[in-house]
């Protein structure tokens, strides 16, 4: 099962508990361009149309296009409102794009960052090295791990609820996100 299937499979558990709870339920997904936008809605019928639109996500080779994702959503949600986005920091040097769009996005709006964890990732950096190779892929590892953690720190000290999931418990950790903001009245 592929990131795409996890984030699928979450955000639709995420929007069924939200509806449950009386909340609307909107979503956008998208690669390098929207590939399905459905506006905040509530019920049974709205819930289906959020099933046949991720139903409709497909996988891109290229690096999505993460402004354009923002820019539709400022456009589209002028009223506060919980935005929980699903994604993962592209392996690179530079502090990726989605750290400086979700500190644009949360000053309008109560930001739940999620990024899909790699746990294949977080056992070559807990493990013990048996050669010079290994070595230096735990080394590796172990900088990406670190780094995850200082951009997922840096968003909550500037007010992100930033989370890092693996992705087997994925659902399970965003509706409990959901149902934390919920019990603490931030939105």
């Amino acid at each position: 099962s592929s990131k795409l299937d996890f984030s699928v499979d979450a955000a639709l558990s995420l929007a069924m508990v939200a509806v449950q709870s009386g909340d609307r339920a909107g979503l956008i997904a998208y690669g390098r361009n929207v590939q399905r936008s459905v506006a905040p809605g509530r019920g049974a019928l709205h819930v289906r149309s959020l099933v046949e639109a991720l139903a409709d996500v497909h996988g891109e080779a290229a690096e999505a296009d993460h402004g354009k994702a923002v820019r539709t959503l400022l456009r589209t949600q002028t009223r506060r409102a919980l935005i929980v986005w699903l994604t993962d920091f592209a392996e690179t040097a530079t502090t990726p794009e989605v750290v400086d769009y979700s500190l644009r996005l949360a000053s309008r709006h109560l930001v739940v960052l999620a990024a899909i964890g790699q746990p294949d990732l977080n056992a070559l950096a807990k493990s013990i090295p048996q050669s010079e190779e290994d070595m230096f892929r735990q080394a590796a590892a172990l900088e990406v791990a670190q780094r995850r953690e200082r951009l997922l720190r840096m968003l909550r000290d500037r007010g992100v609820l930033a989370i890092d999931v693996p992705a087997a418990g994925f659902a399970a950790a965003l509706v409990n996100q959901y149902l934390e903001v919920k019990d603490r009245n931030l939105i």
